[in-house]
């Protein structure tokens, strides 16, 4: 079946697999393209701007990265888990002479949210959907984290900084896409990797600079083999220290990814019967970006643990649902978005332990509600079918929430990330939001003026306000960077911290193929790198296995 986009007027297909899909989580066949649901989804999904407010209840302190001047009241965590406010208070009555989202969304700015998601921490309140963490920094999306700053997507990560989509690091350094691996600088898609830097698709390392595609190899530059004593005398001589030489070496690094690294046509390991990429033990998936341990899934970006799924964002531990954003635990959950733990339910929103809900917002341990008023099951039955029937004859019945109903300006959420290409026009003639920049003059010193060498920098850095030149936001360097940065002899970074994390992000955020021909072999294959970032060595997985693995 071949149809239009609505959004964006491009022609996209539902294939058969989609088909039964659809089917199997009872699904209305989409009318806008998976990108543009992908882009939906995520504009629910806040990376924002961590800053200092007020709750809304109590008027207690409290830091976030909701937007100011939200149109929804904002409680602190603490407040909004406590008995002193009951979400059933705010319920409403079905108006059938309405929209059904136009209720939802009046519905969403009465009740209150919690200004951070996560749960079980401790000392992680410049953090935000951060879960069993403790002692970190200005990081988002982590588990069992412990003494991280500027972490995204990180989980099982301890004393680092700087690092996106990571797993099982210790003492490493602007990573990205690494697993299991100590004391690794600079590098990206690596694996067993310790006491090395500047490596790209490296397994089994130790004490290798500025390699790509080996294994199991020790004391290598640039891929060249070196005894420990001749490596030590040459490292030495680079200076992490320098901003100057730091950027020479990042340049040079750029070069080797361009001309000298092979790269596979997917970033997948232990994954099975599947297309996408940056997979993990994943079988039988298709059109699936960065998830893990999945099984049966379609048109699925950035999450784990799910089976029997189709068009999901941020989601883990999930079956058997599909068309939701950042939902975990859920069971036969349609429509949703920051649900934990709801099942048989539809078009929920920030619902926690619900059953047969529909509609409604911020409850726990609810069954049979909508729009957040109880019913009996009988009631709850004929109501809901009456409901869907008036949704469908609007044309509102199985789409996601509009933009209208976001949590956040469209540019500071987690969809600029992966679609940066999305322009105001787009999102505001889709009833979303954008936030335009600060035009005011921000006093604090321009980063151009630190000291080159990190050995001359000392405390008081960081009580500085330094100026983002890329942004115009203003950022500190934490006392706990700096220690970290001294200990690693790295010089200071230069931009704000979520500029270097969106650049990171680039090389795992994408979710188009491009027409390649294999270096080995010159099979046609599709791989996820755009054109534009010159990569001359692409290699079918058959062959990548023969040669590199």
């Amino acid at each position: 079946m071949n149809k239009i986009c609505v959004y964006c007027n491009t022609e996209f297909e539902i294939t058969d697999r989609e088909r039964i899909m659809y089917e199997k989580v009872n699904l209305v066949i989409p009318d806008i393209c998976v990108q543009c649901r992908w882009k939906q989804h995520m504009a629910f999904w806040p990376f924002g701007k961590f800053r200092t407010g007020q709750s809304d209840l109590t008027g207690e302190r409290l830091i976030t990265v909701l937007p100011e001047n939200a149109r929804y009241p904002i409680y602190t965590s603490k407040e909004w888990w406590g008995d002193a406010w009951d979400p059933m208070d705010y319920g409403q009555d079905y108006d059938p002479g309405l929209s059904f989202f136009n209720q939802l969304k009046e519905l969403q700015e009465k009740v209150p949210r919690p200004h951070q998601q996560g749960a079980q921490n401790v000392d992680c309140d410049w953090c935000d959907d951060a879960w069993e963490s403790k002692n970190c920094y200005l990081s988002r999306s982590t588990l069992r984290a412990e003494n991280l700053l500027y972490g995204y997507r990180a989980i099982d990560i301890k004393d680092s900084a700087d690092i996106s989509h990571v797993f099982n690091l210790d003492q490493c350094y602007d990573c990205g896409y690494c697993f299991n691996s100590y004391n690794l600088l600079f590098s990206k898609n690596c694996r067993d990797c310790i006491d090395s830097s500047f490596l790209f698709d490296c397994r089994n390392c130790s004490n290798c600079f500025m390699s790509w595609n080996l294994r199991g190899k020790s004391y290598c530059i640039e891929n060249v083999q070196y005894n420990k004593h001749d490596y030590e005398e040459k490292m030495k001589t680079i200076n992490f220290g320098s901003y100057t030489e730091l950027q020479n070496l990042k340049n040079q690094y750029r070069d080797i990814l361009k001309n000298n690294a092979v790269h596979k046509e997917n970033f997948n390991i232990k994954t099975y019967d599947s297309f996408g990429t940056y997979m993990t033990n994943c079988n039988n998936c298709t059109n699936v970006f960065c998830w893990e341990d999945s099984e049966n899934c379609v048109n699925c970006l950035r999450g784990l643990k799910a089976k029997d799924c189709i068009d999901m964002t941020g989601c883990w531990s999930i079956q058997v649902s599909g068309n939701n954003s950042c939902c975990t635990n859920a069971y036969d959950l349609k429509g949703s978005i920051w649900c934990d733990g709801a099942r048989f339910s539809e078009y929920c929103d920030q619902c926690l332990e619900v059953d047969y809900c529909f509609g409604c917002v911020s409850l726990r341990k609810k069954k049979y509600c909508i729009l957040n008023i109880q019913y009996t099951e009988a009631e709850y039955n004929t109501l809901k079918e009456k409901i869907v029937a008036d949704m469908k004859a609007r044309g509102e019945y199985g789409k996601f929430p509009p933009y209208s109903l976001g949590l956040c300006p469209y540019n500071l959420s987690t969809a600029s990330i992966y679609f940066p290409e999305v322009t105001k026009e787009y999102v505001e003639a889709r009833g979303g939001y954008w936030e335009e920049k600060e035009s005011q003059k921000i006093e604090g010193m321009s980063t151009s003026e630190l000291p080159d060498l990190i050995s001359d920098v000392d405390a008081s850095i960081s009580k500085q306000a330094l100026i983002c030149p890329v942004t115009g936001w203003r950022y500190n360097i934490a006392p706990a960077e700096l220690s970290f940065l001294k200990q690693k002899n790295i010089a200071l970074p230069r931009v704000h911290f979520d500029v270097r994390t969106k650049e990171r992000m680039v090389t795992l955020g994408q979710t188009s193929g491009e027409a390649y021909k294999c270096i080995y072999c010159a099979k046609d294959i599709v791989g996820y790198y755009p054109k534009s970032w010159g990569y001359q060595k692409i290699a079918c997985e058959e062959c990548y296995l023969k040669e590199i693995a």
